[in-house]
């Protein structure tokens, strides 16, 4: 059974109806309805939505991830375009972009976020763009012309410790991820670098630290740590559930290890609150600069 802290209650709104009614207008896909975020009804009654491009099929086969696995489509070359218009639409000032991992593309998807980030650039508001990005096979090539379009934060999710990668993310190379990190970080320090993990797992406290002070020394700014939640019977059980006084003790450690905003309780997710997170770490840089 779920403990109290993690029940959820549905909200819907006309702004929750705006927010759907534009996803099938236009095609679109969300990572909140593609990997059945808890927070999804929430966010969408502010009128937001974390945007997943390239598709909703996935190349990679993550077992705790509720988005499909198999073989991809071909990108949409009206994907950009069709998110930025309804970025308009709905007012959105911070914008999350995040997407499928396509292993299958020659640079891996990197064209289609620049190709969207420009779309955005050219919205008659100012919109700050959050992206949230696969680890690109590690290779700095496809990524640093990324970095080079000058957006606002650069998340990419550790996810996990280090001992259970292999069950979890197989696939993927917690070094590759936390170097990935780091060079945004040491290359273009005016973007913020993010990452985000879950617990509740297996990992234990010490494990946990670990890798808090792997970021920290990797220069990122911004951390989230959530709940893992089983989204099926196909994906790995949870653990444990971890209490929020933990969450607590992982916030306090975080920012006394370095990192500038650790948002760290039971139902918080990568992007959730990503524009309340953006606006207090920047404010934080700004009060240490002064």
């Amino acid at each position: 059974m779920k403990p109290d802290w993690l029940k959820q209650k549905f909200v819907s709104t006309e702004k929750s109806r705006r927010v759907r009614e534009l996803i099938r207008k236009f095609r679109l896909h969300t990572v909140c309805e593609e990997a059945a975020c808890p927070n999804r009804s929430r966010c969408y009654s502010l009128g937001r939505a974390t945007f997943l491009i390239l598709g909703d099929v996935c190349t990679r086969k993550c077992r705790f991830c509720a988005i499909k696995k198999g073989k991809p489509l071909p990108p949409d070359p009206n994907e950009p375009a069709n998110i930025a218009k309804t970025i308009e639409l709905l007012g959105i000032k911070h914008a999350v972009i995040t997407s499928v991992t396509r292993d299958d593309l020659r640079d891996y998807g990197a064209g289609q976020f620049i190709k969207t980030i420009r779309e955005i650039k050219k919205l008659p508001q100012a919109v700050s763009v959050e992206l949230l990005t696969p680890d690109f096979m590690g290779n700095k090539g496809i990524l640093e012309p990324l970095l080079a379009e000058g957006f606002d934060v650069f998340n990419h999710n550790l996810e996990t410790v280090p001992r259970l990668y292999k069950t979890v993310r197989p696939g993927a190379d917690y070094s590759r991820s936390l170097e990935i990190l780091s060079f945004a970080a040491k290359n273009f320090p005016k973007i913020i670098t993010k990452s985000g993990i879950m617990v509740g797992l297996g990992e234990t406290k010490k494990e946990v630290k670990d890798v808090i002070c792997d970021l920290a020394t990797s220069g990122v700014k911004i951390l989230t740590i959530g709940q893992y939640l089983r989204p099926s019977e196909k994906h790995l059980p949870v653990v444990e559930y971890i209490h929020p006084d933990v969450f607590e003790e992982y916030r306090e450690f975080g920012e006394s290890a370095g990192i500038t905003y650790v948002y760290s309780a039971p139902l918080v997710r990568s992007s959730f609150s990503a524009e309340e997170v953006f606006l207090e770490t920047k404010q934080k840089h700004s009060r240490k600069e002064h």
